[in-house]
């Protein structure tokens, strides 16, 4: 089976998939790792020289090849590709998708100065103007994570308590 960990940037999605992984003994990829690495370039640059639309191509095509060659175990997506074309649609039909909610604050508050600039959308805003945004930018995505199968507010939790309680959701 494949678990989709779904949600905005900077929820925890990669670290969590890691930490998951190791709690219920399977593999884990992140989707953003494998276009990087299939298209040579960061995500910031493919966006900035290839266009939204060519990486979110490309990140569907290689979560599509994920499937076709049977992979089993945990994808930690990228923030923007639950809301690209029928992607939530699909995943839900491939696996077991798993939307990791967080509170626009909450993500400020667990950001990096390196988590903030490598998001191409996060960078050269102060906290103020980040947070606005981030408020606006989820209430857009929100429909589309909140299709996923499991559903899991993170905001009153430690990380070890969500890879726990989703460990336990799924034996």
């Amino acid at each position: 089976m494949i678990l989709f960990l779904v949600g905005y940037a900077g929820s925890g999605k990669s670290s969590l998939a890691k930490r998951l992984s190791r709690k219920l003994g399977i593999k884990q990829l992140d989707t953003d790792k494998l276009v990087e690495e299939r298209e040579g370039a960061s995500v910031a640059d493919i966006f900035f020289y290839q266009g939204e639309e060519y990486f979110r191509c490309a990140e569907r095509d290689v979560v599509e090849e994920l499937v076709n060659s049977k992979y089993e175990g945990i994808i930690a997506t990228g923030g923007g590709l639950p809301t690209w074309s029928d992607n939530m649609e699909r995943m839900n039909e491939w696996g077991y998708t798993i939307y990791l909610r967080r509170s626009p604050e909450q993500i400020l508050s667990r950001l990096s100065d390196y988590g903030r600039e490598k998001r191409p959308m996060f960078r050269g805003k102060s906290d103020e103007e980040l947070l606005s945004f981030m408020h606006e930018h989820l209430a857009q995505r929100e429909p589309y994570y909140a299709q996923a199968k499991m559903v899991v507010d993170c905001d009153t939790m430690s990380d070890d308590d969500v890879v726990s309680y989703i460990a336990d959701k799924l034996m």
